[in-house]
């Protein structure tokens, strides 16, 4: 069994649950709508999130997935699924973990529609479990994915070259999504306030791992179901890069600036930008700052009460940064 079946394992019976759940809320009115649910639903990834939520909920001091715990972990996979049929019209994404996506499979106006459906499903769902702090958590979390893309856009349209605002970026982006993952399992499942904050802040150290982890894939050969450089090619310029320009004067620098500020993203000046980040350390760098997280995540992993749940929460981070894709 490999390492993530091991974690998979401490929830077994209840990502069953999760998986019936998703597939009855995945139904549409019109035939070219359950086109686009059914296709999405056959491209389910590793299931992070939703294994995230229900681990959560069962390392709590209740130690108990409820069926709110399903139906969350639902509401946020969906949401999340949403989030990224948008951004695949948003940034022209041809290919997702080595498949079309969406926007390609039918076009931009179903995709968009589709993502719409599915946001307005999560609404109607959530209402009905007549939890304030759910529709709370998952409506902050609508917009803090929002905001950051439209962040996300802004800083490569006018070429930014800042690692504090690259940061602020993650956090509305990926370490919001993981945070909610957490938050919700914890809340559905009937842990303490501590238990909460607690898990909230470990999602979040979670979320930055995920995103550098993710970020410094696009400066590798291997096919990792995105192209290498993609991110460079839309002008995204993330950590490993943003060090490599950070280190003082020199004319690679200069060069590299000028590339970025120009948008001159030819797959020639992308693989410049690319080896000049890999010696300037800009890797190395990127995974210092991810190990970071990863330790802070881990220590407040040690303030919940001992149990398996737990230890399969410790054993999804360390899977997280040294995954491979």
């Amino acid at each position: 069994m490999d390492r993530l079946g091991e974690i998979r394992k401490v929830v077994s019976a209840e990502l069953v649950a999760f998986q019936q759940e998703y597939t009855a809320t995945m139904q549409g009115g019109t035939g070219w709508l359950q086109d686009c649910l059914d296709f999405l639903t056959k491209k389910q990834g590793k299931q992070i999130r939703p294994l995230l939520t229900l681990l959560s909920a069962k390392a709590c001091s209740g130690h108990v997935v409820t069926p709110q715990t399903v139906q969350c972990a639902v509401f946020l996979e969906i949401l999340h699924t949403a989030s990224l049929v948008h951004d695949d019209v948003i940034d022209g994404t041809r290919r997702r973990r080595g498949n079309p996506t969406l926007n390609v499979a039918f076009d931009n106006r179903l995709a968009v529609l589709t993502g719409d459906y599915l946001l307005s499903s999560i609404v109607s769902r959530a209402a009905d479990l007549d939890d304030r702090r759910i529709v709370r958590v998952l409506a902050g979390l609508g917009r803090d994915l929002a905001e950051g893309e439209v962040a996300e856009l802004e800083l490569a349209d006018n070429g930014t070259i800042n690692e504090a605002v690259y940061m602020q970026v993650i956090r509305k982006k990926t370490a919001s999504l993981l945070s909610a993952c957490a938050e919700l399992g914890s809340l559905s499942g009937g842990g303490t306030e501590s238990e909460r904050e607690t898990l909230r802040d470990f999602g979040k150290h979670l979320g930055y791992c995920f995103q550098i982890r993710d970020d410094i894939f696009d400066y590798y050969d291997a096919e990792i179901g995105k192209p290498t450089g993609h991110d460079l090619l839309e002008g995204k310029i993330t950590l490993p890069l943003l060090f490599a320009l950070s280190q003082g004067a020199s004319a690679e620098i200069d060069t590299a600036r000028h590339i970025i500020l120009s948008k001159d993203f030819t797959e020639e000046n992308v693989k410049s930008l690319i080896d000049f980040a890999k010696r300037a350390g800009g890797i190395t760098y990127a995974e210092q700052v991810m190990d970071e997280h990863f330790r802070a995540a881990n220590n407040l992993l040690g303030t919940l009460p001992p149990s398996p749940a737990a230890q399969a929460l410790k054993k999804l981070s360390a899977y997280l940064v040294v995954r491979n894709h």
